[in-house]
């Protein structure tokens, strides 16, 4: 399954070395990202040829019931969820990369001179117009949290959450109730914008930007007039400095990685499959295997080697499925379906609530315009009231 809102395969060779952050304070984490990856490759190198760093087994047996009994026993604290455009597409949005119907094979409409120019940050200098366009279509409160985003809150309310690592920029896992503790963002978020200028760079919130977007205005600082645009990683950018800090310390805690909907092709993310202990149980949810290593990558240390079929298998685990189906059928061998079923019920009738909410308030602020044009003579007072429910 391709990743939403991963970025394009073709930027992967030039995501894969690890970028120096912009807005970094300490000049050092740049270079200190790089040996760390440097050490990781000798590391894997070594205890691979010479056969040191052997892992026990966890999982009585690889199956999806075995990863339940695992999470039942009380041993599993620090999960950690990856996940890609593979939650989101039954909430209606796209990926990038599935024929016909992802994002890629419906751009035609904006001339690009190429697909991914719509993600590249040169060209959205020169021609932010295309982008905006796009983000009218996918702006993040016209979509509903799937049943894949309230199991990683029922998995955070439960106690066994550590941390949710999001290829995706729709903002849905907060929408569902992770907070910003619980994520991080790798490819960046909508969730916050700033003036693309390296002198101002002032930051705008979610609703500035969404009420930039729908009145179909290229949305310009309102300090410099320089381009705003919100904080999703384009091509020419750094990803967050946040992404490499908590790495180093999440992983190694980690003692459950739970990847969905991913396809584990992007770089630096893909890479993060690597960096459990040897011990770490590792569930892939998705509607085709992914993070299966050539051998002599798997040999180097590179994205380590998901190995599903093997003889020396013992950790990992595909389920083929969709992410909702698969979060289910891991809910009911938990014994949570029930209570998965009534959350997403309790929440999804809450968003639609508020949706009828904010249309009727919208219904009756136009209604009161053309009433007030019509009138002569309209009462203040009765202005005053339409101007508050506008």
């Amino acid at each position: 399954m391709s990743d939403a809102s991963a970025l394009p395969k073709e930027a992967e060779e030039e995501e894969e070395a690890t970028p120096e952050p912009e807005d970094q304070s300490d000049d050092s984490s740049g270079e200190e990202a790089a040996g760390d990856t440097e050490m990781d490759f000798l590391r894997n190198l070594f205890s691979s040829t010479l056969g040191l760093g052997s892992a026990d087994k966890v999982l009585d047996e690889l199956t999806l019931d075995g990863v339940a009994q695992y999470i039942k026993s009380g041993k599993c604290k620090n999960i950690i969820c990856m996940v890609g455009a593979g939650i989101s597409t039954s909430a209606g949005i796209p990926d990038f990369r599935s024929p016909g119907t992802g994002l890629y094979a419906n751009l035609l409409k904006y001339n690009l001179p190429y697909p991914e120019a719509i993600f590249q940050i040169d060209y959205f200098k020169k021609h932010p117009e295309p982008f905006f366009a796009l983000a009218k279509e996918l702006y993040p409160g016209q979509f509903k949290p799937t049943i894949c985003h309230y199991f990683m809150k029922l998995l955070k309310d439960k106690g066994h959450l550590r941390r949710c690592y999001t290829q995706n920029i729709d903002t849905l896992e907060r929408v569902a109730g992770l907070e910003g503790g619980d994520l991080i963002e790798a490819h960046g978020t909508f969730y916050t914008s700033h003036c693309v200028s390296f002198s101002c760079r002032k930051e705008y919130d979610l609703d500035w930007m969404r009420d930039q977007i729908f009145s179909e205005d290229i949305p310009r600082c309102d300090k410099c007039s320089s381009l705003v645009k919100p904080d999703i990683v384009f091509f020419g950018e750094s990803l967050p400095v946040r992404f490499f800090t908590s790495m180093k310390m999440d992983f190694p805690r980690c003692d459950l990685l739970l990847i969905m909907g991913t396809s584990l092709q992007v770089q630096p993310f893909a890479g993060l499959v690597g960096r459990v202990s040897k011990s770490c149980p590792r569930l892939l949810i998705n509607m085709e295997k992914a993070g299966q290593a050539d051998p002599l990558f798997g040999l180097l240390g590179f994205g380590g080697g998901m190995d599903f079929e093997s003889d020396k298998a013992y950790r990992d685990v595909a389920h083929i499925s969709t992410c909702d189906d698969g979060c289910l059928a891991l809910a009911e061998l938990l014994g949570w379906k029930e209570e998965l079923e009534e959350l997403v019920k309790q929440e999804h009738a809450k968003i639609d609530s508020q949706d009828k909410k904010e249309k009727a308030g919208e219904s009756k602020g136009e209604s009161g315009e053309v009433s007030s044009a019509a009138s002569v003579a309209p009462e203040p007072t009765k202005e005053e009231e339409e101007e508050e429910e506008e």
